[in-house]
């Protein structure tokens, strides 16, 4: 368990006066069994006319920012303030957590699921040279009897081994293939490597976006410095078991999800427009800053609250 403080500032910088466009943010989790919201706030200037809050598809938390048609500024200030507690399952998730008949990999959804999980186990990108394919299927040929969660654990750390991580600002993310073939990429990328791969396997998987927490100091984790970007696996009985290539890190550990899209494209944490010349953009500025903050004493309990016990 964790207390985690996050504030995610963006600036937008014009050269001109401008008007703004309808602005989505996906920048709140659901509040879960594993992730507590203890206060949430959202700052924004200019002012709004009108702030919307709404699930999407994925039943994703979504604020949708809509400003007065005259207005016209030359900076937009967006800035969101967490204060979460986390409660990972860990590194360790136990192997009963799954059902006895996905315990070795092959196995099959249950038939009720498979409607349900169907577009989230299909490939979503084009792999002509069946790159992704022969990446994937080295994890299982020739290996006999394969373990469910051994196989992912393995293709978890071996993105992490054999990919050179590097920051890229620019949007977009690449294929799985282009990843591969490069040898280098940012988390996105290593995410999408990642549910290609498994759906390449029969898995339905989903792309996360959040954050990355560090409960020491030694600064080992990769991506922390901005929004990160892994995946979770769908595993009858253990349901959406969470995974980070980037780092290596199984079932949520140090990871705090924010949403779950079947795309990369789909998870955007903020976009939006303006209304004005080609060249009136003078840049973006995004800071993230998470921290583990100390857990709150227990309140001892009452008399009453132990009475009723």
């Amino acid at each position: 368990m964790a207390r985690i403080e996050i504030v995610h500032s963006t600036d937008y910088r014009y050269r001109n006066p401008v008007g703004l466009s309808r602005h989505r943010l996906m920048l709140r989790p659901r509040d879960s069994h594993d992730l507590r919201i203890n206060h949430a706030s959202l700052s924004v200037d200019p002012k709004p006319s009108a702030i919307r809050w709404a699930h999407d598809v994925f039943n994703n938390s979504v604020c949708y920012l809509s400003f007065d048609p005259d207005l016209r500024t030359q900076r937009l200030s967006i800035v969101s303030t967490l204060d979460l507690t986390h409660y990972p399952i860990g590194a360790d998730l136990p192997p009963c957590s799954v059902d006895p008949a996905a315990e070795l990999f092959p196995f099959s959804y249950e038939a009720q699921e498979i409607p349900d999980l169907a577009r989230l186990a299909e490939r979503q990108e084009p792999d002509p040279k069946r790159v992704v394919d022969a990446w994937a299927r080295r994890f299982v040929s020739g290996r006999g009897e394969v373990q469910t969660l051994k196989l992912l654990a393995d293709m978890t750390r071996a993105v992490r081994e054999e990919l050179a991580y590097g920051a890229r600002h620019e949007e977009g993310t690449q294929t799985a293939a282009e990843t591969l073939e490069r040898g280098t990429g940012t988390c996105r990328d290593f995410a999408v490597v990642m549910m290609e791969a498994v759906r390449t396997l029969g898995f339905a998987a989903r792309f996360v976006t959040g954050y990355l927490y560090e409960e020491d100091t030694r600064g080992e984790l990769r991506g922390g410095a901005s929004t990160h970007a892994w995946c979770s696996v769908y595993l009858p009985g253990a349901g959406w078991v969470e995974y980070d290539p980037t780092n290596g890190l199984l079932a949520g550990q140090s990871l705090v999800r924010i949403a779950e899209t079947r795309t990369a494209s789909q998870a955007l944490p903020l976009s939006g427009g303006y209304f004005g010349g080609a060249d009136d953009t003078l840049g973006m500025d995004v800071c993230v800053a998470v921290r583990s903050a100390p857990l709150a004493p227990a309140r001892p309990a009452s008399a009453q609250e132990r009475a009723a016990v």
